[in-house]
């Protein structure tokens, strides 16, 4: 294999998604010589379609809000929450949260990947697409190395930003699945057409139902298409009899709440799948590199939270890497300074979609209005309002809203809903 001489690049980040993508146009930036290694050619497809309040700002710091407009998208002013049996939902709009910030939007990834792409290839990153990153050779601070296209490339700093293929976790042996039942999910999901939707403002509402072997999600992309999506328990979907590229259907046949929103649907007959839902790669720094967005974890997407968590990690280590390549920084520091910021931010949501399983959460949150504006703070946290870390005001009341959670699991506090199975139907 060819070798390198002394590097040419400052970074090598791998993976050009949002993560990578967001990562190397900061850098490039920043003055560093960025290369990045995308394995696929874009743009190419991949879920994950709805973009948190949060993430906004960032967008708009990059200077790429004209850009993203441009493309089709739904703007996004909630969400709305139901179970699977039809019965009243609950529609919650972010501008009702405890914390200013409410614009958002829902898009095709495809088109939105392309565009943080080409934004970091303008700022003077050198993109390589169709490139697969074969082998970690070297990870040390200052000195890294890689092997993609026959050769070794090396760089100064490593970003691993691969996504769900986690190179370097996989490389150093820390990838480590969630071992809680809850979060082992397989995802079946797929695009269609004359989905209905509510009217209005509303109808760009991501809907969430909920059932006891997981849930469906209904994001709209644009004026014709919505994203439909089911989100099983992977026990319950081994157990069934039926073709992994067929259980969208067999789920929304069962699912009365999504079965009459897609009474007119057009669409595949046949659906995508995805699994690993829940994983952590600590550390998520060490000697020469950072993981970014699925690269260092990766949560049950029940609230969207994937992209706003790629690229502001990313924003993150793209900073802690300037600061090195300028000597303002020692390693350590920068290490310790980004993992507190991912441990901070993936830790509150872990505990969160732990407790959207139990039963007693969903009877709270549809419930919709709680004492001392506990369901106010709930809005801002599910709009990502926790990065770097959710302020007092916020922290208090959700540790106030999950006491509430355990309380009514014991003592009625709000109505009772029915739970509703997919395969019983209702269960009281």
């Amino acid at each position: 294999m060819p070798q390198s001489s002394a590097p040419i690049y400052d970074v090598i980040v791998i993976g050009g998604g949002p993560a990578g993508a967001t990562a190397g146009l900061l850098l490039a930036r920043g003055g560093a010589r960025v290369l990045i290694l995308e394995r696929a050619k874009f743009p190419r497809f991949h879920i994950g379609e709805s973009l948190l309040p949060r993430n906004f700002p960032l967008i708009q710091e990059l200077g790429l809000e004209p850009e993203l407009r441009k493309l089709p998208h739904v703007p996004k002013l909630g969400v709305e929450f139901g179970l699977g049996d039809g019965s009243p939902t609950a529609r919650f709009t972010f501008d009702q949260g405890l914390l200013p910030g409410s614009e958002t939007v829902n898009i095709d990834r495809a088109p939105f990947d392309t565009l943080l792409l080409n934004a970091a290839r303008r700022a003077g990153a050198e993109v390589r697409e169709n490139t697969m990153v074969r082998k970690v050779l070297r990870l040390a601070d200052g000195d890294v190395a890689i092997e993609a296209d026959g050769a070794e490339i090396s760089a100064h700093w490593l970003i691993d930003a691969s996504g769900q293929g986690t190179v370097v976790a996989r490389h150093l042996g820390t990838r480590r699945a969630s071992e809680d039942p809850r979060l082992q999910k397989v995802a079946y999901f797929e695009h269609f057409e004359n989905v209905r939707r509510a009217a209005g403002s509303d109808g760009g509402h991501p809907f969430l139902a909920m059932c006891e072997e997981g849930w469906f999600w209904m994001i709209p992309l644009d004026d014709r298409r919505t994203s439909v999506g089911l989100v099983l328990d992977a026990n319950v979907a081994r157990s069934l009899d039926v073709p992994s590229n067929q259980l969208l259907a067999w789920g929304i046949e069962r699912c009365p709440a999504i079965r009459d929103r897609m009474r007119h649907a057009t669409g595949p007959q046949i659906n995508q799948v995805t699994a690993d839902f829940s994983y952590t790669c600590r550390p998520y720094a060490g000697p020469g590199y950072f993981l970014v967005g699925d690269a260092a974890a990766f949560l049950d997407p029940i609230f969207s939270t994937g992209v706003t968590l790629a690229m502001l990690a990313a924003e993150q280590g793209a900073g802690r890497i300037l600061d090195l390549l300028h000597n303002r920084t020692s390693p350590a520091r920068a290490r310790k300074h980004y993992i507190r910021f991912v441990d901070g931010s993936t830790g509150i949501f872990f505990r969160l979609i732990r407790q959207y399983y139990d039963h007693s959460f969903r009877e709270l949150f549809l419930n919709a209005e709680g004492p001392l504006q506990v369901h106010r703070a709930m809005l801002s946290i599910l709009a990502g309002q926790v990065f770097p870390r959710p302020v007092f005001a916020l922290r208090w009341r959700l540790g106030l809203f999950y006491f509430l959670q355990a309380w009514n699991r014991r003592f009625q506090i709000v109505p009772r809903r029915d739970r509703f199975s997919l395969l019983t139907g209702s269960e009281k």
